[in-house]
């Protein structure tokens, strides 16, 4: 089970927060990625109306099979599976994420899966500080401006290295988001990212340097800038998330 990298949450105080934190109603219905030996999943089912548990490794599978009938076990890769089929659609997502995909995992189910309004999730220190970065930090980038573009994002506490089994070489942190909008679009994605591709360049600079970019794309983002109150030659990272979605517009 090492092999594919788990760190298994065990410390029962640690449960507690996050059943209290995740605040679930009977009507829930919860995805929970990386079910591991269903400690959290059990504690989640108890609360729910349903539970979603996906596990990539078979191994686990008998143990997560004992959970309560209204758990569905998916053995599966998170990042392949087919997320809006599933039934009933989750509306919550809580969970102790592989540290490998936290962070694609938490936005592929803010694009995905509209009928998510929250997300209370164990991630490294770092995934976590830099979702919810500010702009003008050196963690702000591109999962930042992705992930609050579409919600309020707040680190709520750090967690020690004492509570998994084994224990893992980083930091951890509980993270909250909230839903306040739909997910952006591909055209804003594809602007962020390519904004971001080239962290020493400026915005209009990293833009240019994407393959397929147009010839007057460097000036074209200049002049959007600029409308935008910015220097033309600014940098990707001192633009609030709602200047990505208005910029993109521009472009």
């Amino acid at each position: 089970m090492v092999k594919l990298g788990q760190n298994f949450l065990v410390d029962r105080n640690i449960l507690d927060v996050i059943e209290r934190l995740a605040a679930l109603d009977p009507q829930d219905v919860v995805l929970e990625v990386g079910g591991g030996e269903g400690v959290l999943s059990e504690r989640l089912a108890k609360h729910a109306d349903h539970v979603h548990v996906v596990e990539l490794d078979r191994e686990l599978e008998p143990r997560l099979r004992e959970l309560p009938g209204n758990a569905t076990v998916h053995i599966a890769d998170a990042l392949k599976l087919d997320l809006a089929a599933l039934h009933p659609a989750p509306n919550k997502v809580v969970a102790n994420l592989p540290y490998s995909v936290a962070a694609t995992v938490i936005l592929r189910t803010i694009d995905e899966l509209p009928s998510v309004t929250s997300w209370l999730v164990m991630v490294q220190r770092e995934v976590g500080e830099r979702l919810a970065a500010s702009p003008g930090t050196a963690a702000y980038g591109a999962p930042s401006v992705l992930a609050q573009l579409a919600c309020d994002v707040k680190v709520l506490r750090p967690i020690s290295r004492t509570v998994f089994r084994p224990a893992p070489n980083v930091d951890s942190v509980l993270v909250g988001l909230t839903r306040h909008s739909d997910a952006v679009d591909e055209g804003v994605r594809g602007v962020v990212h390519r904004a971001f591709a080239h962290r020493r360049k400026t915005l209009a600079g990293s833009l240019a340097l994407a393959p397929g970019a147009s010839k007057d794309i460097r000036d074209r983002a200049r002049a959007a800038l600029s409308e935008l109150g910015h220097p033309p030659n600014e940098r990707a990272e001192r633009l609030s998330p709602e200047e990505f979605r208005a910029l993109a517009v521009k472009l």
